[in-house]
């Protein structure tokens, strides 16, 4: 084996073991030294909030969330809800314009433009100190607002996210893969909340002072990524509420998960560009190296593996530890197209799931990079909100904590 395998082999695998076991070790441990007081009581007057909801021909959901929205344990008198509809065709806006007695506002886009353009064009039109921005196809708890607003009671904090918590889809079509690695990111969240903030929030619940969510985003980014950068270039910083539970359900298929992380990877990397300044480890010190290690050391995983793979058949014929890797990858990629072609109306089993959803996800990682590399926004600035259906059950709820 000559230097320069040993050399693309150590690259390799010492990029993704330290993108998904090195940096949370590391995290861990700083979190024993490090760590930011929680805010112990609420405010004394809740804030005005604006609940900020773009939607796309999402007829089917729409109603159920506004229920849920309204429902939320907070003034009503202190709570604005919008709805930024893209142009909607399926009758959304009318279903809309039902809650308007309600407080329910409707603003209607003329012609599509994607998500961060509504969320951008609303902002004229928002009243509150505090901006919280969610979907139509998740759940919020009912308690989720104010421990968001809470967040905030810390003057360091800009941006507050919520904790996302996969749970099964009525139909029970769900991915078991796709919830592992939601607890995952969820629990890395966490760790960077206790050694400095978070480097990007969810896009399902977040919430974020009125002065940074006036800042401009370019329609092509991602503004719940964009969200944590910006909170950061102003001197705050971004943390994770775990008692701020947002239900998500799962994508019904492999196929649906892959077209939802090629979009978000491509926005994702494109908005790491435009703030790419933030990447100095000169002048952003810690913040620096957890955006290169949770982001883009994930994003360039993929090519390395591409890297590795090369080595491994070259290897193969000579060495029977390379012959028996690439054989474990040909039978991840068998499993993964098995779950690829998988019917949408059966559960797909866990031993095919957990391999094929890690697999597809660096495959779109590779698929992300091609599009945020060609230039333009096709596919990424206008979306196609993920349809995940309603919930009925949530089996991996979790309790908020206080």
């Amino acid at each position: 084996m000559t230097l320069l395998s040993a050399l693309v082999l150590a690259v390799s695998l010492g990029l993704c073991l330290y993108a998904y076991v090195g940096y949370p070790t590391l995290l861990k441990a700083m979190s024993l030294f490090r760590r930011f007081p929680k805010p112990s009581a609420p405010p004394e007057a809740w804030p005005l909030i604006s609940i900020s909801i773009p939607v796309h021909n999402e007829a089917a959901v729409i109603a159920e969330t506004l229920e849920h929205v309204l429902a939320l344990y907070y003034p009503a008198e202190r709570r604005q809800v919008l709805v930024i509809s893209d142009a909607s065709t399926d009758g959304t806006d009318e279903i809309v314009q039902r809650f308007a007695g309600r407080g329910v506002e409707l603003l209607r886009l003329p012609e599509r433009r994607g998500k961060t353009a509504a969320e951008n064009a609303v902002r004229p039109h928002l009243k509150g100190d505090v901006i919280i921005n969610t979907d139509a196809s998740v759940r919020i708890h009912p308690a989720a607002a104010k421990y968001l607003v809470a967040a905030f009671a810390d003057p360091s904090v800009g941006v507050a996210s919520g904790c996302d918590v996969s749970v099964a889809n009525l139909d029970e079509r769900s991915n078991p893969g796709e919830r592992s690695y939601v607890g995952y990111e969820m629990w890395v969240r966490e760790l960077e909340t206790g050694v400095q903030g978070i480097v990007g929030a969810s896009g399902c619940l977040y919430a974020i002072r009125r002065d940074l969510h006036m800042r401009f985003m370019p329609d092509g980014l991602s503004r719940d990524f964009g969200a944590a950068l910006l909170a950061r270039e102003h001197g705050y910083r971004a943390v994770t509420v775990p008692a701020a539970v947002c239900y998500v359900p799962r994508s019904f298929s492999l196929q649906h998960e892959y077209r939802r992380k090629v979009r978000t990877m491509a926005r994702g990397l494109r908005t790491v560009w435009y703030k790419r300044r933030l990447l100095s480890l000169r002048r952003y010190g810690l913040f620096a190296w957890m955006l290169w290690s949770h982001k883009v050391s994930r994003w360039l995983t993929p090519w390395t593996l591409l890297a590795m793979a090369a080595v491994l058949a070259a290897l193969a014929p000579r060495y029977w530890w390379a012959a028996a890797t690439l054989a474990l990858g040909v039978g991840m990629a068998l499993v993964t197209a098995i779950a690829w072609l998988w019917p949408e109306g059966r559960p797909l089993p866990r031993l095919i799931a957990l391999p094929a959803y890690a697999l597809i996800g660096n495959i779109a990682a590779l698929h992300a990079w091609i599009r945020a590399l060609a230039g333009g926004s096709h596919g990424t600035a206008v979306w196609e909100p993920t349809r995940r259906g309603i919930t009925s059950r949530s089996d991996g709820q979790a309790s908020p904590r206080a």
